[in-house]
């Protein structure tokens, strides 16, 4: 199937030096109007720059705009970036009141240190930079956020000012627009005025209560999953929620995952954890039995629920949360079929990811990581074999190296939403580390044991974060197929309301998710809720419409239709189902 694709933009080396210097410029600026700023770090990053500082008061969103107007200041004063080179006892001396600094020039290695000046401000920097302050161009402050000085918890927690910055000023208009955009489609947001799903702090952190209306979306999206699943021979299954230690430590989990892993429970005696993947749930299905080689592949598909622990700094939302269930599926096979599974898992992926309305993408191959399992030679052959699978699909791909998983390499999908934005979508792993570790086998056309190879692979990531994306991809309007309530009914006055319930009982007939709007309102404000559940059709109904049998059909967008035969507004919507239509049909 034709897919557009569409690489993630990455800075040139240019506007990265560009992005760096700004952040020097900013540090210069905090110090300028917190003397005794103690400074962390301030590298470039995607679109912009950061830089950590501890400062004497928390800061508020009115210091932003104080900072920025000093940093202009100190780019129109057009000073050079000079670079040089001092001992570590010259720089621990230059660096005498910040402890933070200093922590890092210890950790140089070597005898010299590199440093960066700009007019009167130093700082502990390999650089590159640009010629002068001059040369930064589009910049502006964003926001500021909580940091632990160099990622670890239990170290001090610094205050970090984002900004962002560009070539142009229409290119960082362009930015922020696509900012405000975000913020008007974040699904936190939206998942409350659209009523889908809330998480409650009394509950715990990180996990998600479906509302009624999420619930019928997440609904929806699951019933197409299974019935696609079940056309390409997947077997669906369902595993336990806990499983006991011994498990995971065979696995190696116990070894590589268990910071992400719960504490165990004692249940009679024997510890027990809850689940962080279903992998180790379908290899013991599959070994119940000795399996021949005509059996393979087999193809195990898991809708289930997992849990992993995650710090309550990184949760957000749906997109990152403690408790979620995974579109989870685990192939079984020879090694002489596995790159045609794969490639059978990249066509289902993309069809997948196409059919909900994302048509732009970037494939990454994940490459070994530091720790890891296995044998580099065993490595080696699975990194071949998905780099020959994409080859043979003819998709473009990027390596990223060093993040694979710690039992094999991966290829992950990241999609983008309608404002540019990538989500972490689909992945699949070749795994033959788990198959050694549990003896995992076939017999073969000898009648000898064979090892299996196995592929673990999701084709929406988990229902969670998939919902996250869905939502904001489509600022809550979503396409008919996927709207929580399809059709609003709104009867004009309370003698409308036999034939609006009549109408209702028609629809729901034909499995048309729909409700009537029975308040006691004027009409005008019926039809700016519907507007604002972004219901796709609201039938309005008066006397007209009684007396002749029709409906007064009205978009979300406001768009009027000319009044129609319940009949033929039915078979509009049908159709608009079936093909999973994106646009709305009359």
């Amino acid at each position: 199937m034709a897919v557009d694709q569409k690489k993630q933009p990455r800075d040139d080396e240019q506007l990265e030096k560009m992005r760096h210097s700004a952040a020097h410029v900013m540090a210069e600026a905090v110090q300028s109007i917190f003397p005794d700023a103690k400074f962390g770090i301030g590298p470039a990053i995607e679109n912009g720059f950061y830089y950590d500082f501890e400062l004497p008061r928390p800061l508020t969103p009115e210091d932003l705009p104080i900072i920025e107007a000093r940093m202009k200041e100190i780019v129109a004063s057009d000073v050079p970036f000079t670079t040089q080179s001092v001992t570590k006892e010259e720089a621990r001396r230059l660096f005498a009141t910040q402890p933070y600094k200093l922590e890092l020039v210890d950790d140089i290695d070597g005898d010299s240190v590199g440093l960066y000046r700009q007019g009167s401000f130093v700082d502990l920097c390999r650089g590159p930079h640009v010629s002068s302050t001059g040369e930064i161009k589009a910049f502006r402050l964003v926001n500021t956020a909580g940091a632990y000085w160099r990622g670890e918890e239990n170290r001090p927690m610094l205050q970090r000012i984002y900004g962002v910055a560009f070539d142009n000023e229409e290119a960082l208009a362009e930015h922020l627009n696509r900012i405000e955009e975000a913020a008007r489609r974040d699904h936190r947001k939206m998942g409350r005025e659209l009523d889908l799903f809330s998480i409650h702090e009394e509950a715990g952190q990180g996990l998600v209560h479906w509302h009624p209306r999420g619930a019928v979306i997440r609904r929806v999206i699951e019933d197409f999953w299974k019935d696609e699943h079940t056309k390409r021979g997947y077997s669906l299954v369902y595993t336990p929620h806990i499983a006991k230690v011994n498990l995971w430590q065979t696995s190696g989990h116990w070894e590589f995952y268990r910071d992400n892993m719960y504490s165990p429970m004692e249940v009679e005696g024997q510890e027990y954890v809850v689940k962080p993947m279903n992998c180790l749930g379908h290899i013991l299905m599959y070994k119940t039995k000795l399996h021949s080689y005509r059996e393979l592949p087999l193809r195990y598909a898991e809708l289930g629920t997992v849990y992993r622990f995650e710090r309550s700094g990184v949760l957000h939302g749906l997109s990152r949360v403690r408790g979620f269930t995974q579109d989870d599926a685990h192939i079984f096979c020879r090694f002489d079929q596995l790159k045609d599974e794969v490639v059978g898992v990249l066509d289902l992926a993309l069809f997948m990811i196409n059919t909900f309305g994302f048509t732009n993408y970037q494939m990454l191959l994940s490459t070994r990581p530091e720790k890891y399992a296995g044998e580099l030679k065993v490595w080696d052959e699975a990194t071949e074999t998905l780099k020959q699978a994409l080859a043979e699909s003819g998709i473009a791909y990027e390596i990223d190296p060093g993040e694979g998983v710690f039992y094999g390499p991966k290829i992950d999908i990241k999609f983008e939403d309608a404002v540019g934005r990538g989500w972490q979508g689909p992945t699949i792993q070749v795994d033959f580390n788990l198959p050694q570790r549990f003896d995992v086998t076939y017999a073969g056309e000898d009648g000898q044991e064979h090892p299996v190879a196995m592929v673990h692979r999701t084709v929406l990531g988990s229902m969670e974060r998939f919902l996250a994306s869905l939502i904001e991809h489509y600022g809550g309007a979503f396409p008919v197929w996927l709207a929580p309530v399809q059709v609003a009914l709104l009867p004009i006055a309370d003698r409308h309301m036999d034939y609006a319930y009549q109408l209702a009982e028609a629809l729901k007939k034909d499995w048309i998710r729909v409700e009537v709007d029975a308040r006691s309102e004027r009409i005008n404000q019926k039809i700016r809720q519907a507007q604002l559940d972004k219901t796709p059709y609201m039938l309005i109904v008066g006397d007209k419409e009684v007396a002749t049998n029709t409906v007064s059909v009205r978009l979300r967008s406001g768009e009027q239709a000319s009044d129609q035969p319940l009949e033929r507004f039915m078979e509009s919507i049908r159709v608009a189902i079936v093909d999973k239509a994106r646009d709305l049909r009359l």
